[in-house]
């Protein structure tokens, strides 16, 4: 369990840093230290090592285009809520795109 417990302090030290030049050697640790829990996670970040190694390592994000989509998608659901059976899809279409 302390292994276990030591390679996830690692990866969070790895992504709080931002290393992810660094990825690789972790992933080894792990598969030398033979830990089953860790397995579908290894497996995943093979399966997109590059978009991983991306994420830890450039300092862009999508983070706030994704708040103002989210936001958008929320106040599109409350006006068709509001608007429902009141009127047609015009003022609906009005509507959203004044919100």
């Amino acid at each position: 369990m302390t292994a276990l417990a030591q390679l996830v302090c690692h990866f969070a030290q790895l992504t709080a840093e931002r290393r992810g030049t660094d990825l690789d050697s972790w992933i080894k640790q792990v598969r030398v230290a033979g830990l089953p829990e860790l397995d579908a996670f290894l497996n995943g970040l093979d399966q997109d090592h590059d978009a991983a190694v991306a994420g830890l390592t450039l300092p862009c994000s999508k983070c706030p285009t994704e708040g103002v989509n989210t936001k958008t998608k929320a106040k599109t659901k409350m006006t068709k809520r509001q608007m429902y059976g009141r009127a047609g899809f015009s003022l609906l279409r009005h509507r959203i795109l004044l919100a």
